[in-house]
């Protein structure tokens, strides 16, 4: 989700770009914005670029202590710069962070929002996965759309109900403020920053180089597990929960309310109510739910025509699997399909 350009890259020096390692920093993103923003293919001589002229980004690595910090992997990560540059730098970025207070509490340590007070005014913002929850700390994104991991969306909108959470896109694009969701949406996010910064052409060199897709359709959404419900509460051999396991053995035939009240042995009143509690959503959005998971797993598993795979999912034509696709995960079948299924060597 893109809201505005990124801000043009100085003509007379490199772009400074700060990225701060927390305790608990994700190994994986931390390297990200060195591995994309300093990539070969940016340098001067390289082809397409100018023969001449500042290398485009200049990357550094800050703590909050100047002293080490340990990253997800159990390794400890050693800062390439004080503290201090973060005054100075044109960009900072965030990377993902786990076992720390800020991601369990939404509470940012004092120090933090210290170091953070002394950025520019006008620097732009990044961050990564759960980044975003310091950007969040930080009132960076008040009033504003966000997304992060999507396992962790519904602790983010508990601690920072200031934020409108999108938590089915990749990254969300405020031009001095930039969030995206888990680990390889920093991949993404980077891209597209590399696009608005140096153009199309530029960001596309630096994805070959580093062998990604350099722009992926869809949202996080088609990556979020969402297992059936097996209910709680009042279900079980006296509930709703037979007709659920039922109605999953018969997704390719016609199922209606009336059929699943049927089943249960209720008024379609009492069944709508009981469903409800027991699974937290009606019966209709369940069964949807149900049909599209099991599209994807045909999708992902067969090599069954889409026309087949609606058919045995129980949507009845490839129009309406589309749809339903579509709204879930942002993707057609056939897109689905190729990202899903490896292609043989």
């Amino acid at each position: 989700m893109c809201k505005n350009l990124a801000m043009r890259l100085p003509t007379d020096r490199p772009h400074r770009v700060a990225v701060l390692a927390l305790d608990g920093v994700v190994a994986f993103e931390l390297g990200l914005p060195h591995r994309f923003l300093r990539a070969g293919a940016l340098e001067p001589g390289a082809p397409g670029r100018p023969t001449t002229g500042p290398t485009p980004y200049e990357v550094m690595m800050c703590t909050l202590d100047d002293g080490p910090v340990v990253t997800s992997a159990g390794y400890a990560a050693l800062p390439t710069h004080p503290r201090s540059v973060v005054a100075t730098v044109d960009t900072v970025v965030v990377p993902g962070i786990t076992n720390s207070p800020i991601v369990s509490e939404g509470r940012l340590p004092d120090e933090l929002r210290a170091l953070a007070a002394t950025a520019r005014p006008d620097a732009r913002w990044l961050s990564i996965c759960t980044g975003a929850f310091v950007l969040a700390g930080l009132g960076k994104l008040d009033g504003r759309e966000a997304t992060t991991h999507w396992a962790h969306a519904d602790a983010f909108a508990r601690y920072f109900p200031a934020v409108t959470l999108t938590p089915d896109v990749l990254y969300v694009d405020h031009g001095d403020v930039l969030t995206s969701a888990g680990n390889a949406a920093g991949i993404d996010l980077l891209l597209h920053v590399l696009r608005q910064d140096l153009g199309t052409e530029a960001a596309n060199r630096v994805a070959r180089g580093a062998v990604v897709a350099p722009w992926r359709a869809g949202g996080q959404a088609q990556f979020i597990e969402r297992p059936v419900p097996a209910g709680s509460g009042s279900g079980g051999a006296t509930g709703t929960a037979p007709t659920r396991a039922w109605a999953l053995d018969r997704l390719g035939q016609p199922i209606g309310l009336g059929d699943l009240a049927a089943h249960a042995g209720m008024s379609v009143r009492t069944f709508t109510r009981r469903f409800r509690e027991e699974t937290g959503e009606t019966a209709g959005a369940w069964l949807v739910r149900a049909r599209v998971d099991r599209a994807r797993h045909l999708l992902e598993t067969t090599d069954l025509p889409v026309d087949r795979v609606a058919d045995q999912a129980g949507f009845g034509t490839a129009s309406s699997l589309r749809q339903h696709l579509a709204v879930a995960v942002g993707m057609s079948p056939l897109a689905y399909r190729r990202t899903y299924r490896a292609a043989p060597a």
